[in-house]
């Protein structure tokens, strides 16, 4: 049995960890891989954030001619080539991929395992047909898709994020269930490049955790786009006769498309690496239990990301990973993680960004609380935009007129919202924010400035 100083499971953000400063010590490194081909880099890189944003690019540019043509500017959107837009993404994320494994397998202190990883005992990981210890242990193993309990759904292809970005060609046709981010994303990104998507919803609306003005609004405007079918009751999913799949309801009968795409959320992996087997505990909901300094419930083991955050985002994973490695190298000295004011954005059509509370939030704490809602049409970047449909929401505490929560849907919404991120992070006052610096005039972030200006405050 080979014993190391140091073990890390998970190739994503727990692969930054290890720097120059980590020279002198013996280290494992334990990744299986995500997705069918069981790639290296976690699912940021490979199956996440980077390949869908990649995705949404082409998506936005395709969607343009709508936009254009109320702008008086004739644009005609022929096809997408969508072999070519996919090998554009993965051909770049591909080597990336396969050059950070490359890099890490051949470290002179880093031994790399391709492997399952499982605890068996406290410090005690099997790893395919051997075991090892390790003095230290991060775990970064992040989460996986999950797919809801729905019958027939075995004998169907069902897709997940994890596969749907790699298929062969474009389908003429699909369903997606699910109502968050990932089903917001891809809805956006098929229906523009001329696919016929349904949406089915378990509620009313998409974006549930959203602000309910942002929600509301960005389920209306979706709506313009595919079909969306609220308050789904899935009997069961067989496969089409002809191919593809064919989705029974009991509210809008039997819903036939070429491919479904199965976006219900992801789970924790700490189940999976049997994490309690080391004494190490789980939350309700599967999450490894960490505190501020990102220890679990054993001594010497530390976690970060997915699989310990209900903030399943990549710059949180970063900055966990970032704490992580402090409280390595300076035992003595630890840092808190800071998860006060985490933003996140959903990048499809209308883009979403938010951080904060939401209002709905504001009242059910109790708080004296003010709000104000801009719309984009009400600043001149905004009128050169013929924009009457987004907008941007801010909450700050009527008493001290610090920032509670700031949500925008709308065109650059997830570059809209960092001013409004740094105003909350180092506790500026909202009308000094507004009044304490020059916005470029007539540029967009005059919609955070305006918005800014609309709290009504006690004087």
């Amino acid at each position: 049995m080979r014993h190391f100083d140091l073990c890390i499971i998970g190739s994503g953000s727990g692969n930054t960890i290890v720097d120059e400063r980590f020279a002198d010590l013996n280290i494992a490194m334990i990744d299986q891989g995500i997705g069918p081909d069981a790639v290296f880099g976690g699912t940021c890189l490979n199956v996440g954030c980077i390949p869908t944003k990649m995705f949404v690019l082409p998506a936005d540019l395709a969607n343009s001619p709508y936009e254009a043509a109320r702008l008086g500017v004739d644009l005609t959107f022929n096809k997408a080539d969508w072999p070519a837009i996919r090998d554009r993404i993965f051909g770049r994320i591909d080597p990336i991929s396969a050059g950070g494994e490359e890099y890490r397998a051949t470290a002179p202190n880093v031994t790399l395992y391709r492997e399952h990883a499982r605890f068996v005992g406290p410090g005690t990981v099997q790893v395919g047909d051997g075991q090892l210890t390790a003095d230290r242990f991060v775990i970064a193993a992040g989460s996986r898709a999950v797919l809801p309990e729905i019958p027939g759904l075995d004998a169907v292809t069902a897709h997940t994020s994890d596969t749907v970005m790699r298929i062969d060609a474009l389908p003429q046709s699909m369903i997606i269930i699910g109502g968050g981010f990932i089903a917001a994303e891809f809805a956006h990104i098929f229906s523009a490049f001329g696919v016929d998507v349904t949406v089915l919803l378990r509620s009313d609306r998409m974006l549930r955790h959203e602000d309910d003005d942002v929600s509301v609004r960005f389920t209306e405007l979706m709506a313009e786009r595919v079909r969306i079918e609220p308050h789904a009751r899935i009997r069961r999913v067989d496969p089409g006769e002809t191919g593809g799949v064919v989705v029974r309801t009991s509210h809008a009968g039997d819903l036939t498309a070429d491919l479904l795409l199965v976006a219900t959320g992801r789970r924790p992996n700490g189940d999976q690496l049997e994490v309690t087997a080391a004494g190490i505990d789980l939350d309700d909901q599967g999450q490894v239990i960490v505190d501020k300094y990102q220890r679990t419930t054993v001594d010497g083991v530390f976690a970060l990301g997915d699989v310990c955050s209900p903030h399943q985002l990549k710059h949180v994973a970063n900055h966990e990973a970032r704490v992580v490695q402090h409280n390595l190298l300076h035992p003595d000295a630890m840092i808190e993680s800071d998860h006060r004011f985490i933003p996140h954005a959903v990048f499809s059509d209308p883009q979403v960004a938010a951080v904060g509370i939401t209002e709905a939030e504001a009242i059910e704490r109790g708080i004296d609380y003010t709000a104000a809602v801009q719309d984009y049409g009400s600043v001149a970047y905004g009128w050169a935009m013929e924009d009457s449909r987004h907008f941007a929401k801010v909450i700050a505490d009527r008493q001290t007129q610090q920032l509670l929560g700031a949500h925008i849907i709308g065109p650059q919404a997830s570059s809209l919202i960092q001013p409004l991120i740094q105003a909350m992070s180092f506790g500026l006052p909202a009308h000094q924010m507004a009044r304490g610096q020059y916005w470029i005039h007539p540029a967009l972030p005059e919609l955070v400035e305006n918005a800014l200006l609309s709290l009504k405050f006690d004087d």
